[in-house]
């Protein structure tokens, strides 16, 4: 089997990975890549997997590869492709592609849509209003006493959520997206959240268009610095499970929100086949949806893939088969933690080309995966090349073990300006 992978961070080299151990695969591509993707080898003929110099938007172009190469499945990991509709795309010339269609993926392309949307089908999920209109947004702020998110429709690189603890505050946060268009076009209009109370975690499911299979709970730490502090990031690093939600706890969340918003995608003619990931807050009264995503998590995807016992080739196939309801998805019992090592200044500017060392120490370590995300290859060296630069992830018997070999890996390793949070898993050891 000839697959596609579309991306180049963190998330797609853990996709990369974690394909390339199935039996299933002949030939691996990914366009774009990064040095740490095109290192990797297919585990039935050890040929290597090849980046392509193609651009996640560049769809006429990612097309014509797949057709020229014969790919028998395109993999999407991020969420622009997906909203410009890549698999709408795919689809009218006849290829296998994985992932939510344009209208499927409006879940993350307009919070405006979504927010509706929970509303519509009763899925538990914060006080809010939509607002093109600053001074009702900044009424509506008001009534909350400033405690609100106040959120870019668009996509905006996972930046698009300001959150906000005063009315001062929340009325710089709605000027900087309606009028002084900080996000640009994504920040046309805005969904304004009452600010919940609670523990925050990741769910994720994988869809076939009519059934929805639960994984794991995952928590990601979205904020720069330790203690939950500095900025919004696209994610620090993440860890799975979390010790929050019993077994049965998660299946009642999962039958709560996954129930209703499969009814309410039969009833608005949604077909959506790929991961469907809800952002949760545990509050007093239960888990609501902050928001939804239409792909996998980034550095999520890291934890759960170390921790996935199924072929995921096979897993794939049943989503885009809508054959889901005859697969169980099998989980290691171990524990999986990820530190994210990111560019010094991130999410604000950073210098590139800043050569990466360690990382073969780093990879010998057992129990241990090196995820490349903002990487790229210089001569016979490995710079950096984005914002967040590895996902170090290392799995074990049991979350403090997994989280000491995570922190372990990450000492081996350095570049300029290096900084990652020291309190990745924390708050499920405390």
């Amino acid at each position: 089997m000839k697959i596609l992978i579309v991306g180049a961070g963190g998330r797609e080299h853990a996709l990369v990975w974690k394909l390339a151990q199935s039996a299933h695969v002949t030939q691996l591509w990914c366009a774009p890549g990064n040095a740490g993707i095109a290192q990797e080898r297919l585990a039935k003929n050890q040929s290597p997997v090849e980046c392509v110099n193609l651009g996640v938007e560049e769809l006429p172009k990612l097309l014509a590869f797949a057709r020229e190469r014969k790919a028998d499945l395109t993999v999407i990991g991020p969420d622009n492709p997906l909203a410009l509709g890549i698999v709408d795309l795919f689809q009218r010339h006849g290829l296998r592609i994985w992932g939510p269609n344009r209208n499927a993926a409006r879940f993350e392309s307009s919070k405006v849509f979504s927010q509706q949307f929970m509303e519509k089908y009763g899925i538990p999920t914060a006080r809010a209003g939509t607002f093109e209109d600053a001074g009702a947004a900044r009424a509506f702020a008001a009534s909350l006493g400033g405690r609100c998110a106040v959120k870019a429709d668009g996509l905006a690189l996972g930046k698009g959520v300001l959150i906000c603890t005063s009315v001062p505050e929340a009325e710089k946060a709605i000027g900087g997206i309606l009028i002084d268009k900080a996000f640009g076009a994504a920040g046309e209009r805005i969904v304004i959240q009452e600010l919940l109370e609670g523990m925050e975690i990741s769910l994720h499911a994988l869809c076939d268009g009519r059934v929805a299979k639960l994984f794991p709970t995952s928590q990601d730490h979205k904020r720069a610095l330790d203690g939950d502090a500095g900025l919004n990031t696209g994610g620090m690093g993440t860890y799975s499970p979390t010790p929050f939600l019993t077994g049965a706890q998660l299946a009642e969340a999962g039958r709560s929100i996954l129930e209703p918003w499969l009814r309410g995608c039969a009833a608005e003619g949604i077909y959506y086949q790929g991961i469907l990931y809800p952002g949760i807050m545990l509050t007093k009264d239960g888990p609501k949806v902050l928001e939804f995503n239409a792909r996998f998590g980034d550095p999520e995807t890291q934890v759960y893939l170390a921790r996935l016992e199924n072929d995921l080739v096979e897993l794939l196939d049943a989503s885009v088969s809508g054959t889901l309801e005859k697969t169980e998805l099998r989980w290691s019992p171990t524990a999986s933690v990820c530190v994210v090592m990111a560019s010094g200044g991130y999410p604000g500017g950073y210098a590139k080309g800043l050569p990466i060392h360690g990382l073969d120490g780093a990879g010998r370590l057992p129990g241990t995966k090196v995820f490349h995300a903002g990487t790229a290859g210089a001569g016979d060296r490995i710079v950096t090349q984005g914002g967040r630069v590895l996902g170090v992830t290392a799995w074990a018997d049991n979350l403090e073990r997994a989280r000491d070999a995570a922190y372990a890996a990450v000492e081996q390793i350095r570049f300029d300006g290096a900084q990652y949070r020291r309190d990745i898993a924390a708050k499920a050891l405390m």
